[in-house]
């Protein structure tokens, strides 16, 4: 797994040097866009399939004899990844309008911050559930 951990990375740079050296038309930028995201995707699963099929059985023992719950602890990371995802495309709505408002009427400075920090406690609350679920783990 580890192999394809430092493989990915190099995939993308390569393939993007080969996209800067062959200096594509504009028409064709989509279809390589797309047949470069469809690679790593391809490398992101080979990854995840590794992981997950690989050390599932020994991984399981080991979880039975020390009593950690990998479920919580994947759990966690999605909550702080999905919050997070959604906490910055709340900020960047919200800041835009914001800058907009503030612009045209300067004296909306404190609610426009308030609605901008409610937004970022989107991510707080994922990092409050991802705190649950690793106690719980």
């Amino acid at each position: 797994m580890l192999t394809w951990l430092i493989v990915l990375p190099v995939l993308a740079g390569a393939l993007g040097a080969v996209r800067l050296l062959r200096r594509h038309r504009a028409g064709h930028a989509f279809r390589w866009l797309l047949a470069t995201n469809l690679a790593l995707l391809g490398g992101a699963s080979a990854v995840l399939v590794t992981a997950l099929a690989g050390p599932a059985q020994a991984s399981a023992r080991a979880a039975a004899s020390t009593g950690v719950n990998g479920t919580a602890l994947i759990a966690a990371a999605i909550a702080v990844a999905g919050a997070s995802i959604g906490a910055a495309i709340a900020v960047a709505y919200t800041g835009a309008a914001a800058l907009a408002a503030l612009s045209e009427r300067p004296e909306l400075f404190g609610r426009a911050m308030v609605i901008v920090g409610l937004a970022e406690g989107i991510a707080v609350y994922g990092l409050v559930v991802a705190i649950l679920l690793i106690g719980k783990a």
